[in-house]
C-alpha cells in the first residue's frame, strides 16, 4: 500500500508538471499538500511546513523539515518541471543545534512545551535519563523528539546535549530503573545524607557500582548519587525479567491510583489520560504513542459493535466524538479496561480512579460509556506505533 502510494504521487507530480499553467505557486502548493498527506500527516510527529513565494522570477522556499524524503520529492518536481528556485528550507537538525543532535534528560522530570516559552501549553514530559533528538534551538529552548517521535520544546536546564558518540556511550551503558513511584537519588550511600535530587517511577541512571544497600549511579551531567537498592534494579534484568501481563497492565495500573491529573502530563508527578496509559504500559516494556487521538490508530479493533464483549483486561478504551458525515471520529479520551466482573475500566479524569460501564455500579460512568467509540488490544499484537522494549534490547 505504500508503495502504491509513493507511486501515485509520482504520477500526480508528472502529470502536474506537464501542464502550462500561470497559477505556479497553486500547483506547487498543492503538490505541497500531497506529499505531506502521505509522509509528514501528523506535526507532532514530523515537520513539513514548508512556505512558496515568488521573487525575480523565482520561487522562494522557506521553511523547515524533518522529512528528508518528503522534501527531496518536492525539489524533484520544482526540477522536473524546470522552475527556477531558492531552497532556504531549513533540513532539521541543522547548524543551529550543530553536532550535539542527542540528549538525554537529566531532572526526575523535564516538562516539554508546544512552544518555545516557559508559558506555552504543556505538550508532554519526559523522565530522567530518557533519551531524546535535538532537532533545533530557540533562545534558552530545544526542539527535542521523544522516544514516541513526539517533537515539541524543552529548556536547556532539563537536559544534557550530547554528540552521537558520547550518546551510543550513554545508551550502551548499564542502567538502573527506579521502580517506585517516587523517591530520591542520594550523596552518599546512606538514607540520611543529603540529595542529589528527586527521581520518579520508570526513570534511569547510569550504573557505576552497588554495595548490599545502594546502587552508585551517574547522572548525564555526570552528577554522581546513590540509590536505594529496595527502589531500583538493574534495567537490564528488570526488562529480562518482565512480563507484560493483563495481571502486570492492572497492578501497574492501579500502583497510580489517585494520582493528580495533569494536561500534558507523562509522570508520576501529574498526567493526562493518555500520559496515564502511556506510562502504564512503558512500565510493562512498551512505548506506545503519546496522544489518544494517536493511541487510537494503534493495535487491533475490539469490540466493534461497543457493547463490551470480548474485551480483555488491558485493553485500552476510546471516548469522543463518532464519525460523521460532516466529521471524522474524534478520541478525546482514553482508559484501561479491567473488567473483573464489574465492568471496570481504570482513566486519569480528575485524578486517576476506576469507573464503571455497569449503570448499577456505584461508580457508574454514564459520560464515558454515551460517548465510547471503541477499543484497541496492545498486547500479543506486533504494530508499528507499539515499540516492545524488549525487541530493542536484541538489535
Amino acid at each position: 500500500m505504500k508503495i502504491l502510494k509513493y507511486f501515485y504521487l509520482v504520477l500526480l507530480l508528472s502529470i502536474i508538471s506537464c501542464k502550462n499553467d500561470v497559477n505556479t505557486i497553486s500547483e506547487i502548493g498543492h503538490i505541497h499538500t500531497s506529499i505531506k498527506k502521505e509522509f509528514a500527516p501528523d506535526k507532532r510527529v514530523e515537520l513539513f511546513d514548508i512556505q512558496f513565494s515568488t521573487s525575480n522570477r523565482k520561487i522562494i522556499l522557506t521553511g523547515e523539515t524533518t522529512s528528508k524524503k518528503a522534501f527531496s520529492i518536492l525539489l524533484d518536481s520544482l526540477k522536473n518541471r524546470k522552475l527556477p528556485f531558492v531552497n532556504n528550507v531549513r533540513m532539521l537538525p541543522d547548524s543551529a543545534v550543530g553536532n550535539q543532535q542527542y540528549a538525554v534528560a537529566r531532572n526526575s522530570v523535564i516538562n516539554i512545551r508546544s512552544e518555545p516559552k516557559h508559558s506555552a501549553e504543556l505538550g508532554t514530559q519526559g523522565l530522567l535519563g530518557m533519551s531524546l533528538k535535538v532537532l533545533d534551538k530557540k533562545g534558552d529552548f530545544y526542539r527535542i523528539q521523544t522516544p514516541d517521535h513526539y517533537i515539541s520544546w524543552v529548556d536547556k536546564g532539563g537536559i544534557t546535549k550530547m554528540t552521537k558518540d558520547t550518546f551510543d556511550r550513554w545508551s550502551a551503558s548499564k542502567k538502573i530503573i527506579f521502580t517506585q513511584n517516587f523517591g530520591y537519588v542520594y550523596v552518599a550511600a546512606s538514607a540520611h545524607s543529603q540529595i542529589v535530587s528527586d527521581i520518579t517511577l520508570g526513570g534511569l541512571l547510569q550504573y557505576i557500582s552497588e554495595n548490599n544497600q545502594f546502587y552508585q549511579v551517574r547522572y548525564p551531567d555526570n552528577r554522581i548519587g546513590f540509590i536505594k537498592k529496595e527502589e531500583g534494579i538493574m534495567y537490564s534484568s528488570w526488562l529480562q525479567h518482565l512480563v507484560a501481563s493483563e495481571e502486570n497492565i492492572e497492578t501497574v495500573a492501579k500502583k497510580m491510583d489517585g494520582f493528580p491529573y495533569l494536561w500534558g502530563g507523562t509522570s508520576s508527578k501529574g498526567m493526562d489520560c493518555s500520559g496515564f496509559t502511556k506510562m502504564v504500559y512503558l512500565m510493562n516494556g512498551f512505548i506506545i504513542p503519546r496522544d489518544a487521538s494517536q493511541q487510537i490508530n494503534a493495535g487491533k479493533t475490539v469490540d466493534a459493535t461497543l457493547t463490551f464483549e470480548g474485551l480483555e483486561k488491558g485493553d485500552l478504551l476510546f471516548f469522543g466524538t463518532k464519525a460523521s458525515k460532516e466529521k471524522n471520529l474524534r478520541a478525546v479520551h482514553v482508559g484501561i479496561w479491567l473488567g473483573n466482573d464489574k465492568m471496570e475500566f481504570i482513566h486519569a479524569s480528575g485524578n486517576v480512579h476506576l469507573s464503571s460501564m455497569d449503570e448499577n455500579a456505584s461508580n457508574y460512568d454514564e459520560m464515558n460509556k454515551n460517548r465510547y467509540l471503541g477499543s484497541k488490544r496492545y498486547l500479543g499484537v506486533k504494530d508499528k506505533n507499539i515499540t516492545n522494549l524488549k525487541d530493542k534490547m536484541k538489535l
